[in-house]
């Protein structure tokens, strides 16, 4: 096994390891409950869970998906967010390699999977993860600059801070409209602050794009949701991120495109 395949293959540990402690935050930070004591333990029966039992991946599956102690079925959403985490670093890896951005990006889709399966659950994202994803990413901004393009420290921090309110004041003014318009709240806070949280990381221009693009995202999914149970409220948080996630890969080649005309082939 070469260099590169062993990082990828530590980095997919990384990320299984991260999305355990993950399932901590998703479950207990919409409880307000702290993700630190007590340790991890069975919501069912409150036994504690031993070491060996709490091995990313493989313990659910030698354990059936069940307490060993009171034989409970422990959701499989455990197991897919430890998947699903170690994937995306492992993705994020490949595309980025050991270069300083991938730290602060790895923080920041952390948290995206926190706000998912919590947005997804509660119709709420926790301000551990939004005001806290804003801190964070000017914070990297300033020792990682590289994060938006420049190696000057304080333009990493201003153009993160530039990002952080245009991100959040777009979605606001337009929650602003929807509420005039339909006449009762059409955009909740926890998406303004989430859109702060990816300026912040990722610049305006990127946030910007992504404003535009999650609609897109949404719509299919708030047919399906009118029509199934007639009601048109969404979770708009998880749309959100797949906006800013395509604006992260992509968005430079789909600025240029429409900046020019669409002669730029994607």
């Amino acid at each position: 096994m070469d260099l590169d395949h062993l990082l990828g293959f530590f980095m997919f540990i990384v990320g299984a390891m991260t999305g355990s402690f993950l399932n901590v935050c998703i479950v207990r930070l919409p409880l307000e409950k702290s993700i630190v004591f007590p340790g991890s333990h069975c919501v069912a029966c409150r036994t504690p869970i031993k070491w060996y039992d709490n091995i990313p991946l493989i313990s659910w599956l030698l354990l059936g998906g069940r307490c060993r102690a009171c034989k409970e079925r422990i959701s499989f959403r455990y197991w897919l967010v430890e998947l699903l985490t170690g994937v995306i670093f492992l993705l994020f890896y490949l595309h980025y390699g050991i270069q300083p951005v991938l730290w602060p990006y790895l923080v920041m889709v952390s948290g995206f999977i926190v706000a998912t399966f919590v947005d997804f659950e509660h119709r709420i994202i926790p301000d551990e993860v939004s005001i806290g994803g804003m801190v964070a990413g000017v914070v990297f901004s300033l020792f990682i600059p590289q994060l938006h393009g420049v190696r000057s420290p304080f333009l990493g921090a201003g153009f993160s801070l530039v990002g952080l309110l245009v991100g959040s004041g777009t979605i606001y003014l337009m929650g602003m409209f929807g509420d005039f318009i339909f006449k009762k709240e059409t955009m909740g806070g926890g998406d303004v602050k989430l859109m702060g949280m990816v300026g912040a990381f990722m610049g305006w221009k990127l946030a910007v794009l992504t404003f535009f693009l999650a609609p897109f995202f949404g719509a299919g999914f708030g047919i399906v949701e009118k029509i199934r149970t007639k009601d048109s409220t969404i979770a708009y948080g998880p749309f959100l991120i797949m906006a800013a996630l395509v604006s992260l890969f992509w968005g430079e080649k789909i600025i240029y495109f429409f900046l020019t005309g669409g002669i730029y082939h994607l």
